[in-house]
């Protein structure tokens, strides 16, 4: 997610939320993104891999949330473009009412955000708030319009706090978000770390690329993100490895992505 406010899309400069939706198969992207995203793959082919793997995470996760934890609400910051069964999508096949808000501040994403709005259910409610993460007090005031914080809340920063310019944006925006909702919400987090040098120097080329950069950190950075909540079993791990069986994880290729599902107390 950029870091300034945008109201043009820019089609010269390349954009993480369109290079994921390419590396997934969309076709909300342009030359630009499809260049930055082989040369990326060029670089870390296991890229592509995951992202198609955190989007399976969002779906395990959202549909444990709703179906097991019983939530009906849910703020998904940085969204970036639609591709395969979004968070409203999972959570109101489960819970029809389920309430969910979009936040992001790519101008792409707000314009798809009209044709995404179509597939809610009747007794559902899908918005989107145009908002940067770095404001985590600003969408807080949005999201309170649409949003009942006196019930439980799923919030969502799903690959995405890369982009924060320094790791204590990153405990700020989650502390204060978390800070507001009620006892019994979640937090549903994971990130990109140093672990693969591939990884990383696919990270650092990008960034010479006019894209927002987006910055690794160590696994027990991204751990001390979930202190102070509980964290659901199998607690902070590969994402590709949460809730999933051992005949699933057969042949699954090792990427550097880590985080978890935990509880507010």
């Amino acid at each position: 997610m950029p870091t300034g406010h945008n109201t043009e899309i820019r089609t010269d400069i390349p954009h993480s939320a369109r290079i994921w939706n390419y590396w997934m198969g969309g076709k909300d992207n342009y030359d630009i993104d499809r260049e930055v995203g082989d040369a990326s793959l060029q670089i870390d082919p296991d890229i592509g891999t995951m992202a198609t793997e955190s989007r399976r995470f969002l779906i395990r996760a959202v549909t444990h949330l709703a179906r097991e934890e019983g939530i009906r609400q849910f703020l998904d910051i940085g969204t970036g473009l639609p591709t395969m069964q979004n968070t409203h999508e999972v959570a109101q096949s489960i819970t029809p009412d389920s309430r969910v808000v979009y936040v992001d501040n790519d101008p792409l994403v707000l314009t798809h955000a009209r044709a995404l709005l179509t597939s809610t259910t009747h007794e559902g409610v899908t918005t989107y708030i145009e908002s940067d993460f770095h404001d985590p007090e600003q969408i807080l005031a949005d999201a309170r319009n649409i949003l009942n914080f006196t019930q439980p809340i799923g919030v969502m920063f799903m690959g995405v706090l890369g982009h924060a310019q320094t790791y204590d944006d990153v405990l700020r925006i989650v502390r204060t978000v978390m800070g507001e909702v009620p006892s019994g919400s979640y937090l549903v987090y994971w990130d990109g770390t140093v672990d693969s040098p591939t990884y990383v120097a696919m990270c650092e080329e990008y960034a010479k690329s006019g894209g927002v950069p987006y910055h690794t950190r160590t696994q027990d950075e991204l751990r001390a993100v979930f202190d102070g909540f509980e964290l659901l079993d199998p607690g902070f791990g590969k994402v590709t490895h949460w809730r999933r069986s051992e005949l699933e994880l057969v042949g699954m290729r090792d990427i550097a992505a880590y985080g978890g599902v935990a509880r507010k107390p």
